[in-house]
């Protein structure tokens, strides 16, 4: 007994000998690496290539020179400390998420109630669950950079945008008896403006930088009129103009940055590239649309036009396939990232250029 209690002191000594440093990867599994996956298949020209996913806490791998992970593992066997796979802190329901210059993931989670961040840059995975100073999130859904490098984060249930510092400390809220379900939310930070599809309103409000409402984008109705909207959801700002998922009329619409439609597309239908639940939103840097489409597990790419150019979907849990994903957005270096919802996981996808 004498022996197992000094051996179970040398490992606790030992494991705080040293700051465990970790390292974030997209192959959380560390998987051997096989034939790259790509999209279209050939012997088309690859345009899209499969990176990784992000699922949290496996995704940071501790450093190999390192040698405190490999005790407390031995540790935590001696004692019976075995961690059970409900403890792990990982993804369970992401809905969308942002990417700053800065090697940051920003994912919201309405199951977890939560924010994670995933920081390249740290080898650090947080979660930000404090909505206000006395208020946890609860349904927290679209979310976006902000001014002064805040965060902003849609909460349909508390009816908000709440603001975060870059340490997730809560810096206050606004729309608070101005929204009725706030979900998407973008921002242009050239005038400033933040815009909130206000789902249950059918309409986008849009705000100055302090919070302060300037006006409403929309209305009600079957798409007939310009302007009308049946529960937006999922917003993007791109290039000077504001993407919106129409998700009840099954269309995506864009507005220019003074709130002017300038078209629409999108349909219901039974085939690859129809829109009979549209999601999330985003552009890339060449002007390609991506368009979730939840009901057909799809990540549909569309030109600027409007035109579809290819589908990456179908339903199942291996590369390529999605299970009702949710929202999609990209970073600088032209990556797609694709909330896989009931995947738990955030699947992310090269854009290799080409028309």
């Amino acid at each position: 007994m004498n022996r197992i209690i000094a051996l179970l002191t040398l490992l606790l000594l030992l494991s705080g000998c040293a700051e465990v440093k970790y390292t974030m990867h997209l192959d959380p599994e560390q998987k051997p690496v096989r034939a790259v996956r790509v999209w279209p298949d050939p012997p088309e020209k690859a345009r899209y290539r499969y990176v990784g996913q992000l699922i949290g806490e496996d995704n940071f791998v501790a450093d190999e020179a390192n040698n405190r992970n490999t005790g407390m593992k031995l540790l935590y066997w001696l004692v019976g400390l075995v961690r059970s796979e409900q403890d792990k802190v990982e993804l369970q329901r992401p809905q969308t998420g942002i990417a700053d210059g800065k090697g940051r993931v920003y994912v919201t989670d309405v199951a977890r109630h939560a924010v994670f961040v995933f920081d390249q840059a740290l080898g650090k995975l947080s979660v930000w669950d404090q909505a206000l100073d006395s208020t946890s999130f609860i349904t927290p859904i679209g979310i976006a950079e902000g001014a002064r490098g805040e965060i902003l984060v849609a909460d349909a249930e508390l009816a908000a945008v709440i603001r975060l510092d870059r340490d997730g400390k809560p810096l206050g809220a606004f729309g608070i008896g101005e929204l009725e379900r706030p979900t998407g939310l973008a921002r242009d930070p050239v005038r400033g403006r933040i815009y909130v599809a206000d789902t249950h309103a059918h309409d986008v409000k849009v705000y100055s930088d302090d919070g302060q409402l300037i006006e409403m984008v929309g209305m009600r109705g079957n798409g007939d009129d310009v302007g009308e909207m049946n529960y937006p959801t999922h917003l993007a700002f791109a290039d000077g103009k504001l993407y919106v998922t129409d998700s009840m009329n099954a269309r995506v619409l864009v507005f220019d940055a003074e709130g002017r439609q300038i078209k629409s597309f999108g349909q219901r239908g039974r085939y690859v590239g129809n829109l009979t639940r549209p999601k999330g939103v985003t552009a890339d840097s060449s002007g390609n649309i991506y368009v979730v489409e939840s009901f057909y597990d799809n990540l549909l790419v569309f030109n600027k036009d409007g035109q579809l150019l290819l589908p990456i979907g179908g339903t199942g849990k291996e590369i390529g396939q999605f299970y009702l994903p949710s929202g999609v957005w990209t970073d600088s270096q032209d990556r797609i990232y694709v909330a896989d919802m009931f995947n738990g996981r955030v699947v992310v996808f090269q854009f290799l250029g080409g028309e």
